[in-house]
């Protein structure tokens, strides 16, 4: 049986990556793409994922979320890595098609009510719109059958201030809402993803795999790997938001380590996902947070693997 997901995203080049996976893999269930801030701005989050399905001949509901962080600032956008359009700077053309009216978390909560116990939220992004649709259905965790984030740093230094990961620090205050939440949640962060640099020929490898679909993922990725490369003896990159769906199909791929997690929101800390694994500290304060998984080791050849044959299908 298909995994029914819910693909809330800001596309991006490692987005449009995960999304293609996600729209090839054959027992993964996209029932809509949510949008929201990050790496680009919500109103260009929302037009690229209507492209991205377009490309992809997939006919399913594309929503637009949340514009700025929960507190704070508009966020200042990652155009410096994906381009001024979020495709690397390709001049892909703009879609035709239309937004569902609903907002992304308004989506969120229809979607999961009409398929209760049976969704999966995969979040690349902030976690704007997880928040928000947890202010509009308090009981949404019971109805959820878990919660795929790429985001955080359990481990290893952030990429965005020593301590924090960019989709948490963009909107901490939602992260510490969702994280705080009652539902399962696996975190796949940098532990994991900034441990699997892509080589140059990952990328042409799609293209020769998937004509269509490979061949944008070369392209986009030309932008991409050249901010991942600078300074750097080889070209690389890193294609984060695939690995929380390469959890959904392929789970033995990856070592899980469950603890207790708490998300910074002070100045100084902002986004840092603190976390304690299970037996480490009899403190009320850690014992008495919510529970996560979290991604710490990933088989890296059966994980490229996994991305190329899927992409060949």
């Amino acid at each position: 049986m298909a995994h029914k997901i819910i693909l809330d995203t800001d596309p991006g080049i490692d987005d449009a990556m995960a999304i293609f996976f996600a729209f090839q893999h054959p027992d993964i269930e996209v029932l809509g793409l949510t949008t929201v801030f990050g790496n680009v701005p919500v109103d260009m989050s929302a037009q690229n994922a209507l492209a991205l399905c377009e490309l992809a001949k997939v006919d399913i509901p594309v929503t637009k979320g949340v514009a700025r962080p929960w507190i704070g600032a508009e966020s200042t956008y990652a155009h410096f890595v994906h381009g001024d359009d979020g495709f690397g700077n390709i001049n892909h053309p703009a879609p035709k098609g239309k937004l569902d009216p609903r907002s992304a978390a308004q989506f969120i909560v229809d979607t999961v009510k009409a398929n209760p116990g049976e969704v999966t939220i995969v979040a690349v992004g902030p976690l704007g719109n997880l928040a928000l649709a947890l202010r509009l259905e308090p009981a949404l965790p019971k109805l959820v059958k878990s919660v795929n984030i790429m985001g955080g740093a359990a481990f290893v230094p952030g990429n965005v201030t020593p301590v924090a990961e960019a989709n948490i620090w963009n909107d901490a205050h939602a992260a510490d809402i969702v994280f705080s939440a009652d539902w399962q949640i696996n975190m796949f962060g940098l532990d994991v993803t900034y441990d699997l640099p892509f080589p140059p020929n990952f990328v042409d490898i799609l293209a020769e795999k998937n004509a269509v679909l490979g061949d944008f993922v070369q392209r986009s990725s030309q932008f991409y790997m050249s901010f991942y490369s600078e300074g750097k003896d080889t070209q690389q990159c890193y294609f984060h938001d695939a690995f929380p769906l390469a959890y959904l199909t392929n789970p033995e791929l990856f070592q899980m380590t469950d603890g207790n997690m708490r998300i910074s929101t002070d100045e100084l800390n902002k986004g840092q996902t603190v976390f304690a694994p299970f037996g480490t500290t009899t403190s009320s304060l850690w014992t008495e947070a919510k529970s996560a998984k979290v991604a710490t080791k990933v088989d890296h050849p059966e994980l490229t693997k996994l991305f190329i044959d899927t992409y060949a299908l």
